[in-house]
């Protein structure tokens, strides 16, 4: 595949050779180094980069031996990024991975876009570092030629060696470094890129993961592992409603529990919330055990504010009222009315999805400490940008003041990308001159958190007196993400492109809408967004029209997307964002979404005689341009719940790393277990109700069935992978239990009707 294919300008990195320009720390660069610069486009530069001044951070450096340290500009969090991007430099390269560093950068502007959310990191920066390799590659061929004398066009680069073979002279590269930093980058339309038979690394199953031997001896460090010379730690109380303040308080008992050494009132912020510090008060002590217990005795009469009026199950009749006649269009095909009035069958339903929790295993956890210009941050972000200027907003510091270190992630699903907590200690640090180290609980993790919003969205479909679907009606609500930027929001932005105006369903009558609502508390993305919500009606409902007309659920998917081609939603007045990508990129293809389908289907054993109480059950979703199709076969014995086996076939483009795409689908099906299963954030009087993982579960062992991933090989451009496996699992597992028992469950978590 040519990394190029459909490039556009805004995504051309600038490249230049540093090797004469500047001294680079902490990577080994001394003379006689060969370091690369690579500028990655932002969205501030994209389309300007002629006139932007190239100032780049090293992204490829190759020390005197030969030892090539490639930066990762993306979080690490579980998902194998520090093992994957790097590696699509190396083997462009022609790199030794076992002589391959990898170091990880610090936030800054320089590197492009840093966040790493929206299972994009693959996507995004798939053509720009094969781009960085190939430059390498040529400049070592080059300096090779340029040493013997001889045609770089007959010199070969292989496995961190340039050979001749004409003359049996072999280079490794450390003996080409001084020769190859004194070389001009070669034109971008100069460069070849390695065809896919002759990749030693991208898409192949036996790479080491990078950072596995420090994961499983304890060696790896965490944010919440960082320990700084004469470090202080803290915690927070916190208001317990959003935007609530502190009346009055006592703090003379938490100041007598022996490492106390402070208690700090923090300002309450005024909406939006945004990523600022809640407020509350801060017990600072000599070690964590203090500081918890010191907390543990504060006395705080609370003023809770007009939040406090919000509870979300009575919450859930404003839901269902805005439904009944909901005032926005998200797209229309046909005429729905002409449709309903002549159907031989309707059908309706209604589904709900609760609030959710992040719940990563490490709680958020930040460290930072004041220098003699500004203050030095560490903490486990998956948006040191973002980090940074929320710091230097709250503290009032310019931006080149602040420095953000970024640790490993024990976990993130998008509550990492909302640096809260990395103010947090900066603030602390500011208003006490110490080097703080902040430490959330669980609790405060599950209490004071960023939440799926609950949603409530119902479906109708009409059909004709042949079985087919005419028609296609979806409602939704759900407190937007934007009313936690913007106090005004009060419906779906951005949440209708997933997987509610993108409903791929060849139907001539089509009519989406959503209803407004007030938010009551921090609204955030969490792993895979609004397609939770909007693929488990979705799905769910192709199923019910699939048994309502008497269809086999895998056949009746099929005929419901039709035939073989790429949608074009603006013909229904549907602006759709497709994930940030252009669709000629990214196309929205339903026979690729139909060989997801067939796929699963053919591995599952779909059609094949089960025992009695067992069912399967069939789902399939695009979801950050990836599809993925999942099969999930379950038992109800005695009226208990048990998966007895899960298949997800996944078509991602382009396969990097097959070991960590098949990693993220187990883990997507764990994620989506446990809220299927257990999962649901309630506020009572605008309090969070749980607070642990007592109640609120995670998914077990015991919970889980064997679960099976079937790659589809594409040469389409590489797309999304963290969070494509979560929204087809919930509507596949309910699929699977009415064909198992004949009980739809259109409600979750399934706790609640006693079969978990």
């Amino acid at each position: 595949m040519n990394p190029d294919k459909n490039t556009e300008i805004a995504d051309t990195p600038a490249i230049q050779n540093l090797s004469r320009r500047r001294f680079v720390q902490g990577l080994g660069a001394v003379t006689g180094s060969f370091l690369l610069g690579i500028q990655l486009p932002t969205t501030a530069i994209a389309g300007s980069m002629t006139k932007t001044t190239f100032d780049p951070d090293v992204f490829i450096s190759v020390a005197a031996d030969g030892l090539v340290t490639i930066i990762c500009h993306r979080s690490e969090m579980g998902q194998g990024i520090r093992s994957t991007l790097p590696l699509l430099v190396a083997d462009e390269m022609e790199a030794d991975w076992d002589r391959v560093k990898v170091e990880q950068a610090v936030a800054d502007e320089k590197y492009g876009s840093q966040n790493t959310d929206g299972s994009r990191s693959v996507r995004k920066n798939y053509r720009r570092l094969r781009q960085a390799g190939a430059t390498a590659r040529q400049m070592f061929q080059q300096a090779a030629a340029q040493q013997w004398g001889v045609q770089a066009s007959e010199c070969e680069v292989y496995n961190h060696r340039v050979s001749h073979k004409a003359s049996g002279k072999v280079a490794d590269f450390s003996e080409l470094v001084t020769i190859a930093s004194q070389l001009p980058i070669p034109a971008k339309e100069s460069l070849s890129y390695k065809p896919d038979e002759q990749l030693r690394y991208i898409g192949k199953d036996n790479i080491k993961l990078l950072d596995g031997q420090e994961f499983v001896t304890g060696k790896a460090v965490y944010g919440y592992d960082v320990e700084l010379k004469d470090q202080k730690y803290a915690v927070i109380a916190r208001p317990p409603v959003v935007f609530g303040k502190i009346k009055k308080y006592d703090d003379s008992a938490a100041l007598a529990v022996p490492g106390v050494l402070k208690v700090i009132q923090l300002d309450t912020p005024t909406a939006p919330a945004a990523f600022k510090p809640l407020g509350g008060l801060a017990v600072i002590a000599e070690n964590t055990w203090a500081a918890l217990k010191g907390r543990e005795k504060l006395i705080i009469e609370w003023d809770h504010g007009d939040n406090a009026n919000y509870s979300t199950k009575s919450h859930e009749q404003a839901f269902a009222k805005t439904l009944d006649k909901p005032p926005h269009l998200v797209r229309k095909r046909g005429d729905w009315t002409q449709a309903k009035a002549q159907a031989a069958h309707t059908l309706e339903a209604e589904y709900y999805i609760p609030g959710l929790s992040h719940s990563m295993m490490e709680p958020p956890a930040a460290a930072a400490r004041m220098t003699t210009d500004g203050i030095e941050v560490w903490g486990c972000t998956q948006t040191p940008q973002s980090a940074k200027r929320n710091i230097s907003q709250t503290l009032g510091l310019k931006p080149e003041n602040v420095t953000v270190h970024v640790t490993l992630l024990g976990g993130g699903f998008g509550r990492k990308s909302k640096p809260d907590f990395m103010a947090e200690a900066a603030l602390l640090a500011l208003k006490t001159h110490w080097t703080i180290k902040m430490v959330w609980t669980r609790e405060d993790e599950i209490q004071h958190g960023y939440y799926h919003s609950p949603s409530l969205q119902r479906t109708s479909a009409t059909i004709d007196s042949q079985g087919k679907t005419t028609g296609w009606n979806h409602c939704m609500v759900m407190h937007p993400i934007g009313s936690t930027f913007n106090p005004k929001a009060n419906r779906p932005g951005f949440e209708n492109d997933l997987g509610l105006g993108d409903m791929p369903y060849d139907i001539p009558n089509i009519l989406i809408e959503n209803g407004e609502t007030k938010t009551f508390q921090r609204i955030g993305w969490v792993r895979s967004v609004a397609n939770i919500s909007n693929a488990f009606a979705a799905c769910s409902f192709a199923d019910e029209i699939a048994h309502q007309v008497k269809q086999d659920p895998k056949d009746h998917l099929l005929s419901l997307i039709g035939e073989d081609q790429q949608l074009d939603f603006e013909k229904d007045g549907f602006k759709y964002g497709n994930y940030g990508e252009s669709t000629s990129d990214f196309p929205i293809d339903t026979g690729r979404l139909k060989n997801v389908i067939k796929l699963v289907a053919d591995k599952a054993g779909w059609g094949r005689k089960l025992p009695k109480g067992h069912g399967l059950g069939i789902a399939a979703h695009r979801s950050f341009c990836s599809y993925v199709a999942t099969v999930v076969e379950v038992s109800m014995k005695n009226g208990r719940l048990k998966i007895e086996r899960i298949d997800s076939a996944v078509d991602c483009g382009k396969i990097l790393n097959p070991d960590r795409v098949k990693s993220q689908m187990e883990g997507a099906a764990v994620f989506a277990a446990s809220y299927t299963l257990h999962g649901e954030i309630t506020l009572t009087d605008g309090k969070v109700d749980q607070g642990n993982f007592d109640d609120y579960p995670m998914a077990r062992i015991t919970d889980i069935g064997p679960t099976y991933t079937h790659l589809i090989d594409s040469n389409e451009n590489p797309s999304g992978i963290g969070e494509p496996g979560v929204p087809p699992f919930a509507p596949a597992i309910c699929n699977a239990i009415f064909a198992a028992s004949g009980e739809r469950y259109r409600r979750l978590p399934l706790k609640q009707f006693g079969i978990v």
